[in-house]
């Protein structure tokens, strides 16, 4: 049995509900830029050793909310262990980022691809929700998540990170039809990944779709916003108050926030190439925000993070009618290694302070 929620907050404002302040969680919270988390990496001896341990997942999860105070939890994972579960072998290699052994490349290769089993290939994953939402006790909802079908085909064709895109381009391009069979496995796979996180525990799901606004505006028509739809309109999510929210984050998806809206999801992220004023402007209401603080912010000296925050506060309202609802607020993308955790404390106190009604 799980504990009644005592923070509903983040929730609250997915649901575009009054709030006494503004939520905020920020993606990357749990990571290098935090001295025990590098100890419990070093610990573990690798990244994925310790992604694939539940029990060091969720000490993961919970270390940043026992420094700030939070109002979510974002499950510690990673967006690639859904093409690895499909056979592609994933490895990391240092100051290179993730890379599979077998990539896909052909028509063949995509016509092995299968949707992999949620409580065997990737159980792991579902034994850290189930961890992690009982250690939580209550104290803050729980974000499950999962990387876009476009940035997952995107790692899997290129084979790691790309500069130019020009393996997954070329596939699309030149072999649309597989380009849309490979999409649709990996969509199913993300549709089923998201279900079992939802049925494992998790009160809010997220999809990071990191790369499309790699795309043209066509081109993301086509390989990526058809396929979020798909998501938004066939994953299981409940009704009314029990109803799962699920957020829909691009990084360089400012022109597409009105489409976005449109998909049937409950919100939106906006990455910090917008103003959140124009972001509340494009949803029209119909949706969540969250964002958009650019995370190089987190650099600066504690005085002007602080003023920033304000004018990310200030703009949203402009744009929302007067109003602070139905805003979450987080950073344009993820922290990074070298972060202070003092400022980190300066962002989330200025944003319950200057919030606060």
């Amino acid at each position: 049995m799980t504990s009644p929620l005592k923070n509903d907050r983040f929730l609250r404002a997915l649901r575009r509900e009054p709030v006494d302040r503004t939520p905020v969680w920020l993606m990357r919270q749990a990571g290098r830029y935090l001295p025990e988390y590098r100890a419990t990496r070093a610990a573990a001896g690798s990244f994925l050793a310790m992604a694939k341990n539940p029990e060091l997942a969720c000490e993961v999860t919970l270390q940043p909310l026992r420094r700030f105070p939070l109002d979510a939890a974002i499950l510690f994972s990673d967006i690639l262990t859904v093409p690895d579960a499909m056979g592609l072998g994933l490895y990391f290699v240092d100051g290179e980022g993730p890379k599979f052994e077998r990539p896909v490349r052909t028509p063949d290769d995509i016509a092995r691809l299968a949707v992999p089993d949620m409580e065997t290939e990737l159980r792991y994953v579902m034994d850290a929700v189930r961890t992690v939402r009982r250690e939580l006790d209550g104290s803050v909802p729980l974000i499950g998540f999962s990387g876009s079908p476009w940035t997952l085909a995107c790692y899997m064709v290129e084979g790691g990170g790309s500069k130019d895109y020009a393996k997954v381009k070329s596939l699309a391009l030149n072999h649309p039809q597989a380009m849309h069979q490979l999409l649709g496995v990996v969509t199913d796979a993300v549709i089923a990944y998201l279900s079992a996180q939802r049925a494992a525990g998790a009160q809010a799901l997220q999809v990071f779709d990191t790369w499309g606004g790699v795309l043209s505006p066509s081109m993301y028509r086509e390989f990526s916003l058809r396929y979020l739809r798909r998501i938004a309109q066939e994953l299981p999510r409940g009704e009314d108050d029990a109803r799962t929210p699920l957020i829909l984050f691009g990084k360089g998806n400012g022109a597409y926030l009105g489409e976005l809206a449109n998909t049937g999801a409950d919100a939106v992220g906006a990455d910090w190439l917008i103003d959140l004023g124009d972001a509340a402007r494009a949803v029209g209401g119909k949706v969540a925000v969250q964002g958009n603080l650019d995370p190089v912010t987190l650099y600066a000296e504690p005085e002007a993070i602080r003023r920033e925050i304000g004018r990310t506060l200030d703009s949203w309202r402009d744009g929302n009618g007067g109003s602070r609802e139905g805003h979450v607020f987080n950073l344009g993308h993820g922290m990074s290694p070298d972060m202070d955790p003092d400022h980190v404390a300066v962002l989330v106190d200025a944003v319950h302070t200057l919030s606060a009604r």
